[in-house]
């Protein structure tokens, strides 16, 4: 399992760990990430996710994970991510 957010592509940084004596070793960075269920209301179900705690309240701020889906990039999404946002879409499609 990779460290990534699903929905904004944030993964692991790197820099430096800096002593009182400014020695410096390298260090990692990872993104805070949690296992979330996010429900889509157009579809009605319920999605399980891996994200970071920043995209989680974007989620919340933008009004739900449709909302979300509709305005993010496609090349940060996950394939997980791209298909509910696929499905998301053709659901909201009203029927001819």
């Amino acid at each position: 399992m990779s460290r990534r957010c699903e929905l904004t592509g944030k993964g692991p940084m790197s820099g430096n760990n800096v002593s009182h004596a400014n020695n410096k070793s390298r260090r990692r960075f990872l993104p805070n990430l949690v296992d979330v269920t996010l429900g889509s209301e157009t579809t009605g179900q319920s999605y399980k996710l891996r994200i970071s705690a920043h995209a989680l309240r974007s989620v919340d701020h933008r009004g739900g994970l449709d909302a979300f889906l509709a305005k993010a990039k496609d090349d940060e999404l996950s394939t997980l991510a791209l298909k509910i946002k696929k499905e998301i879409a053709k659901a909201a499609q009203p029927a001819a």
